[in-house]
């Protein structure tokens, strides 16, 4: 998966020019990694609806995979369109709202929708517009401080996997998910800060003092993510989001960790820039 991963990303770079210094960077960036993001929206939308099963809560899945695919490539669309972002957004979370009504009022009438549209809002909100953030990343500072973030978060996962597994004694959050421990979370520290200097240092993106700040942060960030997910899974009773990845369970638990440090990153990567 990571090979995978990184491979699509720097062909999306070859392809718009944005790898190289000796072509004139394309109009329209990020194609490739928009189409990733849009495929990795319709299984993720359909685990997290059976997790809403778990609690009797409908995932409208028509409305919600396509305004969550609407959410997420909405930086991609400014290069095609010209119009203000928070109009976009103002009227598609808008127009998201009454489609909601709509779906419910025909499948479901007047039984649980204030339940069902904020479930369903939530799963909008969840997977498309914090995966907004990663193709915002992309688009408007560079595939290597994309592919920096996304290698930094889940070394940190790898990290605190394994420092914990094998010295883990003290329990990290033991109500969300016991298997976490402090000795783990060191782990994730010190993975995080060695690859983001290296990132950094390699690909020239920033200084190496900011890149351990960075690596520091996004090892807490990338593992609270992970909580935030097993919250959802603790609430269904559910181990797992899907058995779809051997080892990792489905695709809500690849990407849990990203998506809810995608917003800080971007945010970093705007004051470093």
């Amino acid at each position: 998966m990571t090979l995978f991963f990184t491979a699509a990303v720097i062909f999306d770079g070859w392809m718009d020019g944005s790898l190289t210094t000796l072509a004139d960077d394309k109009p329209v960036q990020g194609t490739v990694l928009c189409i990733l993001v849009a495929l990795l929206i319709i299984p993720a939308q359909f685990e997290l609806s059976k997790l809403a099963a778990a609690k009797n809560l409908k995932i409208f899945l028509p409305v919600s995979i396509t305004a969550s695919i609407l959410f997420a490539t909405s930086r991609y669309m400014q290069q095609l369109v010209d119009f203000q972002p928070g109009t976009y957004l103002s009227l598609l979370s808008a127009f998201v709202l009454l489609a909601l009504l709509l779906y419910q009022y025909k499948t479901h009438g007047t039984s649980g929708v204030l339940a069902n549209c904020g479930a369903n809002y939530f799963s909008i909100l969840y997977l498309g517009l914090l995966s907004s953030f990663c193709v915002a990343i992309r688009i408007e500072f560079g595939l290597w401080p994309l592919l920096m973030f996304v290698f930094v978060v889940k070394s940190a996962d790898i990290g605190a996997y394994s420092i914990g597994t094998l010295f883990g004694k003290h329990k990290f959050s033991p109500i969300i998910s016991p298997g976490k421990t402090w000795e783990g979370m060191g782990g994730a520290v010190a993975a995080a800060i060695i690859v983001a200097i290296g990132f950094a240092l390699i690909c020239d993106i920033m200084l190496w003092w900011p890149a351990a700040i960075f690596g520091l942060g996004f090892a807490f960030i990338g593992q609270l993510g992970d909580l935030a997910e097993s919250m959802i899974k603790r609430d269904a009773e559910q181990k797992d989001s899907a058995s779809k990845v051997p080892g990792f369970g489905g695709v809500l638990d690849i990407v849990d960790s990203p998506l809810v440090a995608a917003p800080l990153a971007y945010l970093f990567f705007m004051w470093s820039s």
